[in-house]
C-alpha cells in the first residue's frame, strides 16, 4: 500500500533533523541524550538498515546487550562510546586509520579545501587530482605513473579488472584462495568468500581461483588456460592477505608469480587497499618483496581516515589503454577535491612523521608481547603473526576467537575477526600508537587467555 506524504509528515522529518543537527553540533551530550541516540540507533538499524546488523554487533558487546554505540573519537588512536566508554581501536576501521584519528593536518588541509571548493564541476581540470597523481608517480615503485581515482577499494579493483582487460584483449584472472577483493560484482568474482558469493553466481566469467602460496597450482592454471585458448589477462594478489586472517606468502612467492605473468604476458595486480599506505612498514608491502605490480590499487588509509578515498596506479604501458576515451571509466566523486586534499594530506604525515620506521618498531614491539602472552596458551592459540602492524593472532577454534574478541571488548580494546570469522581476530591499530597503549593491548590479551575456561 502506497503512502502519502503530507506536510505534517515534512514537519515531523524536520524536526526529527533538527534534533540530530543540535545532537551532532554539541562537544558533550547528556545522559539522557546518549540514551535516546541509542535507542533510535537500534530501532533504526532493526526497522531500516539491516537487523542482521544487530546480531553481528551483539558479539561484542558486554552481556549481549546493544549498548555499544560509538560517538566520538576519543583520541589520536581510540574512539569513545555514547555513553563515555573509551577504547583503544585496534581494529582501526580495517586498515582506515593509518596516520591517527583525525590527525590535525589532514582534518585542516580538507577543512581548507571545503572551504574553497567542496566538489569539482566535472568539466574544468581539478588541480589537486593532477597533484596527487604526481606524488603517485614519485612514491610508488617502478614505473608506475598514471593513476585513477575512485571511492572505495572494491571501485578500485574494479577499474584494475577493467584496464588489464582492454590492455590485453584477455578475460581470463587468476586469484587466490582466501582473498578479498571487494562485494561489487567483478570484485567479487575475484573474491574466495563462498558465503559471500554464492547468493550472486554466476559471477563475472574468466575468474580461477588458485591456493594462496602455492606456486605449483598457480604454473598449471596458467599452462592449461593457455593449452585451452583461455590466456591469462592478470593475476590479483594481495601481498599479505588481510581479510583472509593475516596469511604472509611464502618467501619468493611474489617473485616467482611476478615472473610467471612475465613469462605469459599478463598483467601483475597487486590490491594493497589494507596493506598499502605504511601499514606493514613500507608506503606499500610489495616493497618488502622486491617486487613492482603492472597495477596498484590502494584505499582505506588512502583518505587519511578523513575522506572515502582510492586510486589505481599503473604503467603508461598499461595505462594508455584508457587514453583514447578517458570516459571510459569514470566516477562522479572520484578524485574529488576533499579526497585528494586528505590523501596528499596523508602522503605529508607519513613522511613528515616517519611513520614507516615507526611502525617496524611498534609492529616488532606488540608482536613480542602478544607472542609472550600466547605462548602461555598454546591449548587456545594458534599463532600470532605479521608484518608492521597488520597482526593476525590464529586460534584453535572460532568459539576461543569469539570469547577473546568479547573480553577485549570488555577491557576496552576494539579488534576483529577476518571475513566474518572469529578463528584469526586482527590487531591492527593507527601507526601512531604508543608504547602505554601497545601494553594495555598485551596486558588485556592476557588476563582474556588467563580468565577463559
Amino acid at each position: 500500500m502506497s503512502r502519502t506524504i503530507t506536510s505534517e509528515r515534512y514537519a515531523e522529518v524536520f524536526d526529527y533533523t533538527q534534533k540530530v543537527l543540535d545532537l551532532i553540533a554539541k562537544d558533550e551530550i547528556s545522559k539522557e541524550e546518549a540514551e535516546w541516540v541509542t535507542r533510535q540507533t537500534v530501532d533504526n538499524f532493526r526497522e531500516h538498515v539491516n537487523p542482521g546488523f544487530l546480531s553481528y554487533r551483539k558479539s561484542v558487546t558486554k552481556d549481549g546487550q546493544f549498548a555499544a554505540v560509538e560517538w566520538k573519537d576519543a583520541g589520536p588512536n581510540s574512539f569513545m562510546d555514547v555513553n563515555g566508554k573509551e577504547y583503544i581501536d585496534c581494529l582501526g576501521g580495517f586498515g582506515i586509520y593509518n596516520v591517527e584519528h583525525r590527525h590535525p593536518k589532514v582534518v585542516q588541509a580538507v577543512i581548507n579545501q571545503l572551504n574553497r571548493q567542496p566538489l569539482h564541476s566535472q568539466d574544468l581540470l581539478d588541480p589537486l587530482r593532477a597533484m596527487l597523481a604526481k606524488i603517485l608517480a614519485e612514491i610508488t615503485p617502478g614505473d608506475l605513473k598514471y593513476a585513477y581515482f575512485a571511492n572505495s577499494g572494491t571501485e578500485t579493483v574494479e577499474a584494475a579488472i577493467k584496464l588489464a582487460k582492454m590492455h590485453t584483449g584477455r578475460t581470463t584472472f587468476i586469484s587466490t584462495t582466501k582473498a578479498f577483493h571487494g562485494k561489487s560484482l567483478g570484485a567479487l568474482s575475484a573474491t574466495a568468500k563462498g558465503v559471500f558469493r554464492k547468493p550472486f553466481i554466476p559471477m563475472i566469467p574468466g575468474f580461477r581461483h588458485v591456493h594462496f602460496g602455492d606456486m605449483e597450482m598457480m604454473r598449471k592454471t596458467f599452462e592449461a588456460c593457455t593449452l585451452v585458448g583461455e590466456e591469462i589477462a592478470g593475476v590479483i594478489l594481495e601481498p599479505i592477505q588481510g581479510e583472509g586472517g593475516v596469511n604472509l606468502p611464502p618467501e619468493n612467492y611474489l617473485k616467482q608469480v611476478r615472473e610467471l605473468c612475465d613469462e605469459y604476458g599478463a598483467l601483475l595486480i597487486l590490491d594493497e587497499v589494507q596493506t598499502g599506505m605504511g601499514r606493514t612498514g613500507k608506503m606499500f608491502c610489495c616493497e618488502h618483496y622486491g617486487v613492482v605490480p603492472d597495477i596498484l590499487c590502494l584505499a582505506k588509509a588512502f583518505g587519511g581516515g578523513i575522506m572515502p578515498a582510492g586510486a589505481v596506479v599503473a604503467t603508461e604501458e598499461v595505462f594508455k589503454s584508457f587514453f583514447p576515451n578517458p570516459f571510459v571509466q569514470t566516477t562522479t566523486f572520484g578524485g574529488n577535491p576533499l579526497a585528494c586534499a586528505a590523501a596528499i594530506a596523508t602522503f605529508h604525515v607519513l613522511i613528515e612523521e616517519n611513520l614507516l620506521d615507526r611502525c617496524v618498531e611498534m609492529g616488532e614491539y606488540l608482536l613480542k608481547g602478544l607472542r609472550e602472552a600466547a605462548g602461555q596458551h598454546k591449548d587456545k592459540v594458534q599463532e600470532v603473526r605479521g608484518k608492521g602492524l597488520l597482526i593476525g593472532i590464529e586460534f584453535h577454534s572460532d568459539e576461543i576467537g569469539y570469547e577473546v574478541s568479547k573480553g577485549l571488548f570488555d577491557n576496552g580494546v576494539l579488534v576483529a575477526g577476518t571475513l566474518i570469522n572469529a578463528k584469526t581476530i586482527r590487531i591492527e591499530p593507527p601507526l601512531t600508537i604508543t608504547y602505554d597503549e601497545a601494553d594495555r593491548v598485551i596486558e588485556a590479551f592476557a588476563e582474556v587467555l588467563r580468565l577463559l575456561k
